[in-house]
């Protein structure tokens, strides 16, 4: 049987790409290109809208002419993207009104801190899944409405739209014909009820936004239109979250079933089911995926802020190597930590602690200690944070975790991937593709329009590239965790309220 050809367009934090995947899974050519990021203040961060819609067009292109193929040789394409970033643009010319507001920004604290005057940080948390932060989109919109001059009015009387950056491109591959997001991407706005996958009145109350701005929410998997231009013709069929494209691309289908993306930071993600885990140990509760009219299927998410961040901390700003992949042979030069301990809360501790006023520490500091001990317990440091997060999911839904399966560029460091294996005490599984992402994203688009038969299909595609299994005894591992756990206390509340100008 001749093959079919599926095209995922990833748009992401710091570039766009394109992947081409025949039937069976098989990348056939990728293209990618990088845009500006811009930083107007400190904690401000912004996207140029149009250049990124710019560079997806060129991707796309640049993909299909390394493959040799045509627009019209794909059955179909689908979208995985950063997630929370904002756009508001004119419906009529298609012209941002502002800078998108990334992910990253946190310009909306201070609206944050008011919203959370009045019940807390979870005070929409049963509806929306999430706790009110600068890191949602919700925020975001209502900051744009409120500080650039006339977007409030405008939006008001219906000329503008809002889109996280896959309703965007839907809507500019669509010539405009769809203004959609899917539940994943929707889930992340905190204007979304989980239960009911519509907008919540009672938050856009809250926050003062317009429903009027706001697209249509669809399911994860079906077709939202037919595109113009660079794909003509190809129907636009999936439509998935970054994080929520990786755990479908790794078949994480079951409830336990759990992935996690190593990268610059980390995000776990654990299958729970058809219905809502509300968090209470400090994790997210998101929308997995939804397959057309089926029921959602739900997940609970840990993001951990430095994992990778490390490796470069430890290569530009501390000089102990001069390339990522040095630290694993430096590492091996020593059989264990040298009792060293890193809690890596350079910005403060995300999942599952969440304490802002945390710093880094790095205690047990001895005259053995040297830099191969401080290479191991940097990467020991991943390790643990993936421990605690995962601990926080097992509390949270009674499942226990029976392996992990893990992509992204640290993938590729092997002792630490038997490190976490040790310290969960499970085994860790890398794929085969490693671009779950784009996979992801692809194999939601290829099942809606035939070129996958169903969920047990795209099993039978993934395979497992390199597996670890746990190594160290019981009582050396919880040792090691109780240590992390007794220097995790040091480092709380080390930021004073006169630390501001010292500190920044």
């Amino acid at each position: 049987m001749a093959h079919r050809y599926v095209a995922a367009i990833d748009q992401g934090t710091t570039s766009s790409r394109c992947i081409i995947f025949d039937s069976n899974s098989r990348i056939l050519a990728v293209d990618q290109r990088e845009h500006r990021q811009i930083f107007p203040r400190p904690g401000w961060v912004e996207h140029d809208a149009e250049q990124i819609w710019a560079r997806v067009q060129e991707v796309v292109t640049g993909a299909l002419d390394r493959a040799g193929l045509q627009p019209s040789d794909l059955t179909a394409v689908g979208i995985t993207n950063q997630r929370e970033t904002t756009v508001l643009w004119d419906r009529a010319t298609g012209r941002p009104v502002h800078h998108a507001l990334v992910w990253q920004d946190t310009r909306t604290e201070a609206l944050c801190a008011d919203l959370a005057a009045d019940g807390g940080r979870d005070r929409f948390a049963e509806t929306t899944g999430l706790p009110v932060a600068s890191y949602f989109s919700g925020p975001k919109i209502a900051w744009l409405l409120e500080h650039v001059p006339g977007v409030r009015e405008r939006a008001e009387a219906g000329e503008l739209l809002f889109g996280t950056i896959d309703t965007w491109l839907i809507w500019n591959l669509t010539g405009g014909a769809a203004h959609v997001t899917d539940v994943t991407n929707a889930s992340r706005t905190l204007l979304m009820d989980l239960r009911t996958l519509d907008w919540d009145d009672g938050v856009l109350a809250a926050l003062d936004i317009p429903r009027s701005l706001l697209p249509e929410i669809r399911s994860s998997a079906e077709v939202y239109g037919t595109a113009r231009g660079v794909l003509e013709g190809v129907p636009i069929a999936a439509a998935l979250g970054d994080q929520q494209a990786a755990l479908f691309g790794q078949t994480c289908f079951g409830v336990g079933d759990a992935k996690s993306t190593y990268g610059t930071g980390s995000f776990l993600l654990l299958n729970t089911g058809d219905e809502p885990v509300r968090s209470r140990h400090g994790l997210l509760t998101t929308v997995g995926y939804q397959l057309g009219s089926d029921r959602p299927v739900y997940a609970l998410e840990g993001s951990i802020a430095n994992t990778g961040s490390l490796t470069q901390w430890l290569r530009d700003r501390i000089g102990l190597i001069s390339t990522a992949a040095e630290i694993e042979t430096l590492a091996l030069t020593v059989e264990d930590n040298g009792g060293l301990y890193l809690v890596p809360a350079f910005s403060g501790l995300f999942a599952p602690h969440w304490r802002p006023d945390a710093r880094g520490v790095i205690v047990g500091l001895t005259g053995f200690a040297g830099k191969g001990h401080l290479a191991r317990c940097v990467l020991e440091a991943t390790a643990f944070q993936t421990r605690d997060v995962v601990d926080a999911m097992v509390l949270d839904s009674g499942v226990a975790l029976k392996s992990l399966k893990v992509d992204g560029g640290m993938t590729s460091n092997n002792l630490l991937m038997q490190t976490i294996s040790d310290m969960l005490d499970v085994p860790v599984i890398r794929p085969f593709v490693a671009e779950t992402t784009c996979l992801g994203a692809a194999h939601a688009a290829g099942l809606v329009t035939g070129v996958w038969s169903d969920l047990d299909a795209l099993r039978a595609d993934w395979q497992r590239a390199a597996e670890w299994t746990p190594r160290l005894d019981p009582r050396t591992r919880e040792r090691r965790l109780r240590k992390y756990h007794k220097a995790v206390e040091l480092a709380k509340g080390w930021i004073d309220e006169d630390d501001e100008i010292e500190v920044g």
